[in-house]
């Protein structure tokens, strides 16, 4: 199916018909704007920058650059932003302690209920919803002294990894304007990618954390199962969908992880662990570590331009001292289990929206939600136990090895005018969600996940790759992937859609 009548939703035509060549001149705000988060949050605590100045550069790149990607929605104005860096200021200035991110402009994923800006969860039917209370998340966020100024912009849902809505219109991908930002997490993506956001949080049940990262030359983590409060949750124990962080550089990721982290007993699917651990330096020798190379799982469709950019990254692995092998883990029943509590968990959530707002909702969404209610109790004890199965044939695997690599998304960015790849390498697509396989077979093991820019097609697409860790072993993952970073530099590279236009 084709949608290009989407691009004609609110938000979407400002987003294309701005594809031209931007305004001539330097940019003052590219400094500041592509600067580390770390580093700006370090710079705002000793003075030597204002949270003022911060957000006035992020403004103004905000104001050149967003209406060509769309990727920020729901923006206070700029002198409410300012607003709120003036009163950051003063409470710095006043001598007590700050948060890790104090000062820092943020925007949540439009997920997440954050009070003073519509939840629309990228659906018309609740673009006027205005919550009263926020996640544990963007409670989290707040606290540390992060400054809210918008949303970012999400599928209707959050289903698919392709960010478009009735309610804002699509996400444009920042690396080439007529390709798709991924998602669900598409906008908080673009944003960093071009510098309108120094980080970034979002979520991740099918790969909506990574397969975006991947798309926009960033990195992000999906978490182990329970390391990131998601509360409110319908589901505390199904622990597919979690919430993590994204930056441009693996240090930012897991600076921002070190807020996120840590148990909260409105999540009974947490667990205690030491936030402070991702905030100390993630240098590591990996001499020796063994990395099982398998870039299409064991058989996957993967668009040539994909395994050619992945391949030429083994060698980066062998470089490094590891042991690369050859391997790959048994994940024979990840469809039937995934899809099952998937589709069904769903149903469960949004049938009664189904109900009385199907002409409001995209064909993806009631099709994924009629199938959950077409599974049974039978069918959701069969998916757990092979479940558990895939759980320990994995444990096994890794015993041998400490990590797997291999693609985050089986596609480069795709035409942003289409609904999903229908196809990969004259293979068809089964459903709306087939070509992300290579993204939520690993959300099925529980494993901690990063995607890391691993480089680009002969077109300029960015391409990531996934570095898969062992159960909770959240900064052995952030380490490995560090080391790849600082072995390629390929995230390095900002989109020439900057202002200034310098990539």
């Amino acid at each position: 199916m084709n949608r290009r009548r989407f691009l004609k939703t609110a938000g979407a035509t400002a987003a294309v018909s701005a594809v031209a060549p931007a305004a001539a001149g330097p940019d003052p705000s590219r400094d500041v704007c592509l600067m580390s988060g770390r580093e700006l949050a370090r710079l705002i605590r000793t003075r030597e920058l204002s949270a003022r100045e911060v957000m006035a550069a992020h403004l103004q790149r905000i104001a050149r650059v967003n209406p060509r990607i769309n990727a920020i929605v729901a923006k206070l104005d700029d002198d409410a932003c300012l607003a709120l860096a003036d009163e950051a200021d003063r409470r710095r200035a006043g001598g007590g302690e700050v948060g890790a991110l104090h000062g820092l402009p943020i925007a949540f994923k439009d997920t997440e209920a954050a009070v003073g800006f519509p939840w629309t969860r990228g659906s018309p039917i609740f673009k006027n919803d205005m919550p009263k209370e926020d996640t544990v998340l963007v409670e989290r966020l707040r606290k540390a002294g992060a400054i809210p100024i918008g949303k970012t912009n999400v599928p209707e849902f959050a289903m698919g990894s392709h960010t478009y809505n009735k309610v804002y219109g699509t996400t444009l991908n920042p690396y080439d304007l007529t390709k798709s930002a991924g998602g669900s997490s598409g906008g908080a993506a673009a944003a960093l990618a071009s510098g309108l956001l120094p980080l970034a949080d979002g979520s991740d049940l099918g790969g909506s954390l990574r397969n975006p990262a991947n798309f926009n030359n960033v990195v992000a983590l999906r978490p182990t199962v329970g390391l990131v409060p998601a509360a409110p949750s319908l589901h505390p124990f199904g622990g597919f969908a979690v919430k993590g962080p994204m930056a441009r550089s693996v240090a930012d990721t897991a600076f921002l992880l070190s807020v996120m982290a840590g148990y909260d007993p409105r999540d009974p699917g947490g667990y205690p662990s030491d936030p402070a651990i991702f905030a100390q330096p993630l240098d590591r020798d990996v001499k020796g570590v063994r990395v099982a190379w398998c870039p299409d799982l064991g058989g996957l469709p993967l668009d040539r331009r994909v395994r050619s950019v992945l391949q030429a990254q083994r060698k980066t692995f062998e470089d490094l001292g590891c042991i690369v092998e050859d391997a790959c883990p048994d994940l024979s029943g990840v469809d039937e289990a995934f899809l099952a509590i998937r589709l069904w968990t769903s149903w469960y959530a949004l049938g009664p929206v189904l109900e009385k707002h199907r002409d409001q909702m995209k064909p993806e969404a009631i099709w994924q939600i009629e199938s959950g209610s077409r599974i049974g109790a039978a069918d959701v004890a069969r998916a757990m136990a092979q479940h558990g199965e895939i759980l320990e044939r994995m444990r096994r695997f890794q015993d041998k090895y400490e990590f797997l690599a291999c693609a985050v998304s089986q596609v480069p960015p795709f035409d942003a005018t289409l609904d999903w790849p229908h196809e990969i390498e004259g293979v068809k697509m089964e459903n709306y969600v087939a070509w992300m396989k290579s993204a939520y077979w690993i959300t099925t093991t529980f494993r901690p996940a990063a995607s890391v820019p691993a480089g680009f097609t002969a077109e300029g697409l960015p391409v990531g790759i996934q570095i898969v860790g062992r159960y909770r072993d959240d900064l052995g993952v952030l380490q490995m992937a560090h080391a790849f970073e600082q072995a390629t530099g390929f995230g390095l590279k900002r989109p020439a859609v900057n202002p200034s236009g310098r990539a």
